[in-house]
């Protein structure tokens, strides 16, 4: 059967319909291109991040160079060591909760003339066992400089009961070196921040 409806045509588009919608594809893609590439360098920098911070913690005397000067030459005659409690996590609530704190170990040479020598920055967790060491070999601290070592919160190798031992060293009379950990973190909706001092390590009793 012959239908004697007209043919319907499509609609006449406006001149220059054509190249807009090709623009708009255009913008569409560079926005999707644009999103990508965020996100892709977002994940770069969330993967280089880890290791950007072992790099840095890695090597005190890029560090710090500042701090340091030349070892002496002389004979270290003049010798210590100190121990320091630091507590990267504290037990709560008969040890069924833990909150756990960043460390910052501070040693300060507090002579005003001699250079002081550090042999030894070594980290031990609760059972006594080496955690790391932060000097491959000794360096010496200008007067009145500081060097530290930094631990994150999110490293909770040392347990409850971490410390450190430094050694240290000097060619002639010397002010004792001062020596501290300081924890910061948080505890539900507060902040607390407290210190532990170092103690010189001493030989008591004997003959």
């Amino acid at each position: 059967m012959i239908s004697n409806r007209p043919a319907v045509s499509p609609a006449p588009q406006p001149k220059g319909a054509g190249q807009r919608v090709k623009a708009l594809i255009g913008n569409v893609e560079r926005a999707i291109c644009r999103s990508l590439v965020r996100n892709i360098v977002l994940l770069i920098a969330l993967f280089a991040a880890p290791l950007a911070t072992a790099q840095t913690g890695a090597g005190l005397e890029q560090r710090f160079a500042t701090s340091l000067t030349a070892v002496p030459s002389e004979k270290l005659g003049v010798t210590g060591s100190f121990y320091v409690p630091a507590y990267s996590s504290v037990s709560l609530s008969e040890g069924r909760l833990r909150a756990d704190f960043s460390v910052t170990l501070n040693i300060h040479n507090a002579s005003e003339t001699r250079p002081l020598v550090l042999r030894r920055i070594a980290y031990f967790d609760t059972n006594g066992r080496p955690v790391q060491s932060y000097l491959k070999e000794p360096v010496a601290l200008k007067p009145f400089a500081t060097i530290e070592v930094f631990i994150p919160t999110t490293d909770v190798r040392g347990g409850t009961g971490a410390n450190f031992i430094v050694d240290w060293a000097a060619d002639g009379p010397i002010a004792e070196p001062v020596i501290e950990a300081l924890m910061l973190g948080g505890l539900g909706t507060g902040q607390y921040a407290f210190i532990s001092q170092g103690r010189p390590v001493k030989v008591i009793g004997g003959n």
